[in-house]
């Protein structure tokens, strides 16, 4: 009697084999696309010099304003020197208030029917947000690299060494970049242009009811926890010390652990605003 032979059944890793170059060819379609989308802005800032004129004018009038105007009558005790209090908060303050420039982006593509445009042609759908992520920390690391330039001029310098000052600026990005997908979900849920001129004042207290300026201890005791727990504060006492510039002592425990809190604040802000944006701009209406 004659044995039948099965035949032995392909081995399960072909169907992963053949499921990996696609996922290489959609990650490279992804990120074409993103840069894309990138060069666009990018391309957009050039041709619009009053765009650069107000991104680089922004942080000298703030510098001269905060510092030299309001600077001379305040005092943040111990005899310190209020530029070196206020120098590091401004760096925050000025990566806090981008969101709104990434709003009004958001909403001004979408009045346009850009946005629009985008989803309709073949391109990944994560380019759009992923790509307005990069150019906006691109654009955020040139408003930072004009903000030490002017601290410079004026006085102001990082006494917490080379590697620090560098962790320093990259803290200030990072929360740049989770504000990014706050003005994105902001700008998409947002009608139209004029409305979005409002978000200042969504911004302005969220910037200003901080450490920036002055030390929480020195406001109402409800305002100022308020100003310690705010994500702004954070950040700005962990670059003060970075950068080896006086802290505000209170003794309260966020203030503690501002370097631990300066990256937990924006890991959170990511985690909430991300999956936001994302889902709301694949639910856009075409």
């Amino acid at each position: 009697m004659s044995s039948i032979t099965t035949p032995a059944p392909e081995p399960a890793t072909s169907a992963t084999a053949a499921a990996t170059p696609a996922r290489e060819r959609r990650l490279r379609w992804a990120l074409t696309d993103c840069w894309t989308v990138v060069r666009r802005d990018l391309t957009h800032l050039v041709k619009q010099p009053s765009l650069i004129a107000w991104q680089l004018g922004f942080p000298i009038v703030s510098v001269l304003l905060f510092v030299f105007v309001f600077g001379s009558a305040m005092d943040v005790g111990e005899g310190v020197d209020y530029k070196d209090y206020a120098m590091p908060g401004m760096f925050a303050m000025t990566m806090a208030f981008g969101f709104m420039n990434t709003a009004m982006s958001v909403v001004v593509d979408k009045e346009r029917g850009v946005t629009d445009r985008f989803r309709s042609m073949p391109m990944a759908p994560s380019a759009v947000v992923t790509g307005r992520g990069v150019s906006d920390v691109l654009h955020a690391a040139l408003d930072l690299a004009v903000m030490a330039a002017i601290a410079l001029v004026v006085g102001w310098r990082s006494d917490g060494g080379l590697l620090a000052t560098l962790y320093a600026f990259a803290l200030l990005l990072l929360l740049r970049f989770s504000l990014i997908w706050v003005g994105v979900w902001l700008g998409l849920i947002t009608p139209n242009q004029e409305t979005a001129g409002n978000l200042f004042a969504v911004a302005f207290p969220f910037g200003m009811v901080s450490s920036v300026f002055t030390p929480p201890s020195f406001m109402p005791d409800w305002l100022g926890a308020v100003a310690m727990w705010n994500p702004v504060s954070s950040t700005s006492n962990a670059v003060r010390e970075l950068y080896g510039n006086p802290l505000p002592t209170s003794g309260s425990w966020i203030e503690q652990h501002s370097a631990l809190m300066a990256v937990v604040w924006p890991v959170l802000i990511t985690a909430v605003f991300l999956p936001l944006a994302v889902r709301k701009f694949q639910r856009l209406q075409t």
